[in-house]
């Protein structure tokens, strides 16, 4: 995934003026207060979803350039566990997102699309969790992928946990749109994505709690949160995000009490904050027992910077906006 040099410089220069977080509670059993992932091998890792077979475990997977893999990462130590080499699928292209459906089925994003347009369609692949965690291949089965109003780049794939529905978001600087798929993918013919709901951000991920009724979509300096309701989404609050250099990916912990961030890069953090309503109950407050109507787009890192750190991020926007400017000019 690519991403703006002046957006990159304004994620660092954040990073110096962040107010040290409050220290952590215990770790949970399963290891769902965070961890660092370990394997050297996990340079990108570009998607998160919490195992629904084996607690404490994690499935991520790399961006691009890595091969048909993913990754099963023990939150207790950060290690990886099990490599998954997916078979009966071409070559992958640039793998975003990965989500956890019914019946323990997995669900693997190749959406990505750089220069937001070029491919003509892009892929799913979807298989069974294995029951045991050890180095396996596992035969994935295939979706082609298009949009009603055509091509795009996304990084958010996210299967609903009661209905089986895939649905993607698009990656749009000034906010994108929710796609919804058929009510069953088809092998053998195009699955057709149409666009139902605006989403207020440049969204980079996205999850659903395991109980369907909420979906949380995150960005790079912020994230916000969704009453599902049965697609008609409705905003509810910003979600209190880690600050993260180049945050990538979300999951709900299995239970849905905790949110789990993840950045790329070697050895690269995965933060947990709790859930806005305690978890999987669905309850729809935020942390301040507000509802979000006063909340902005991607403000989700408020009360964890400085004010000099938003003053930089203020900065190093408008430097990415007038670049833009000049380049529309030219």
């Amino acid at each position: 995934m690519r991403r703006p040099s002046a957006l990159l410089a304004g994620a660092l220069f954040l990073g110096a003026f962040a107010v040290p977080a409050a220290a952590s509670p215990v770790l949970a059993a399963d290891g769902d207060g965070g961890f660092t992932i370990t394997d050297p091998r996990i340079k990108e890792s570009s998607g998160l979803a919490a195992s629904h077979l084996h607690p404490g475990i994690y499935w991520t997977h790399n961006d691009s350039d890595d091969g048909p893999y993913l990754y099963a990462v023990d939150s207790r130590t950060g290690k990886t566990v099990a490599r998954v080499t997916l078979a009966g699928i071409g070559r992958p292209r640039d793998v975003e997102a990965i989500s956890i459906g019914p019946g323990n089925e997995i669900y693997v994003g190749d959406i990505g699309d750089n220069l937001d347009g070029t491919w003509p369609h892009v892929w799913i692949y979807r298989l069974p969790e294995p029951k045991e965690l050890k180095d396996q291949t596992v035969r994935a089965t295939q979706y082609v992928v298009k949009y009603s109003d055509g091509a795009r780049n996304a990084e958010s794939l996210i299967v609903h946990p009661k209905t089986g529905r895939v649905y993607i978001i698009d990656k749009k600087e000034d906010g994108g749109h929710l796609f919804e798929g058929p009510a069953r993918l088809s092998a053998s013919g195009t699955n057709v994505f149409r666009p139902i709901a605006p989403v207020d951000l440049w969204a980079t991920d996205a999850a659903f709690s395991p109980d369907g009724t909420r979906l949380a979509v995150r960005g790079y300096f912020g994230g916000i949160y969704y009453d599902w309701n049965g697609g008609k989404i409705k905003r509810l609050g910003t979600l209190d995000m880690p600050l993260q250099r180049q945050g990538e990916s979300v999951t709900y912990s299995a239970d849905g009490t905790k949110l789990l961030y993840g950045s790329e890069g070697a050895e690269s953090p995965v933060k947990a904050e709790d859930a806005p309503g305690g978890g999987a109950d669905g309850s729809g407050s935020s942390k301040d027992g507000k509802s979000g109507a006063s909340d902005t787009a991607g403000s989700g890192t408020t009360g964890k910077l400085t004010k000099g750190a938003v003053a930089v991020l203020a900065v190093a926007l408008a430097v990415f906006g007038l670049g833009r400017l000049f380049r529309r000019r030219s």
